[in-house]
């Protein structure tokens, strides 16, 4: 029996004072993909994300997390088992806390290291993971004298502590400069590249952080899917016009990144 597939989002509807914030949008994550969730504000994104990270239930449609069905399984445990990074999760962390503790508390999807029990086996972890991601030298540092790049390469360390199945990315490079930006892509593109790393969804409504290993694409726009599938077939100028309604030009560069403007 070949294994559970890591993200099974079918005919998601998500309601909201009457509203479809989400309206019937799927999502289908494969092993060996990395999706690429795409659009304007208010587009549906992190709402889709939220539901794929089990932390809103759709109005209709139905969600399987590794396997298991939402609404037929303790949420809790199988959270611990989805690398998760959003800036309203960032925001929910102590800012005294080290870098090693909020990579740390991963283990039991916690925001703080004296609710559970950890060893030296869980530290060296949290470190080897700091170390993955370019920050292991921030490991003993608080959280609140980073910069908001160095912060959101210690959030995604946070996603790897586990050995998750899948990874969600809600607009990770949100608030960064330009090189705390650059920095965070180079990362993604390492983590595309790793063959024992698992599928990533990144959320972003920016093509220029785009990483190098993103396979597959879905275009949101007002909470519908307008292209989904593999990533050269589903994002074009053509698309991105439909997504952003406005005249976009996309082109790929040498380096297989993207860049995009209005031609208007």
């Amino acid at each position: 029996m070949p294994p559970p597939l890591p993200l099974q989002l079918e005919h998601i509807v998500v309601r909201r004072d009457g509203r479809r914030i989400v309206d019937d949008v799927s999502l289908i994550v494969h092993p060996d993909e990395n999706w690429l969730v795409l659009g304007a504000n208010g587009s549906g994104k992190t709402t889709l994300l939220r539901v794929a990270a089990m932390y809103e239930h759709p109005s209709t449609g139905s969600v399987r997390v590794l396997g298991e069905q939402l609404g037929r399984t303790d949420v809790r445990r199988l959270r611990r088992r989805v690398g998760y990074a959003s800036a309203a999760l960032a925001a929910q962390f102590r800012a005294e806390l080290t870098a090693t503790d909020v990579v740390m508390t991963a283990r039991y999807a916690a925001l703080e290291p004296w609710w559970h029990q950890y060893d030296d086996a869980d530290r060296a972890r949290a470190r080897e993971c700091l170390s993955q991601m370019g920050v292991d030298a921030f490991a003993d540092r608080s959280l609140g004298t980073l910069s908001s790049g160095e912060q959101q390469r210690v959030f995604l360390a946070r996603t790897l502590m586990t050995d998750p199945g899948v990874i969600l990315l809600d607009e990770p490079s949100a608030r960064l400069d330009l090189g705390g930006r650059e920095r965070l892509v180079h990362a993604l593109d390492d983590l595309a590249a790793d063959e024992s790393a698992p599928p990533f969804v990144l959320v972003t409504h920016h093509v220029d952080e785009v990483p190098n290993g993103i396979t597959h694409a879905l275009l949101l726009r007002d909470g519908r899917a307008i292209a989904a599938g593999p990533i050269d077939d589903a994002m074009s100028s053509d698309t991105l016009s439909a997504c952003f309604e406005l005249p976009i030009t996309l082109r790929r560069r040498d380096d297989g990144r993207y860049t995009a403007w209005s031609s208007r």
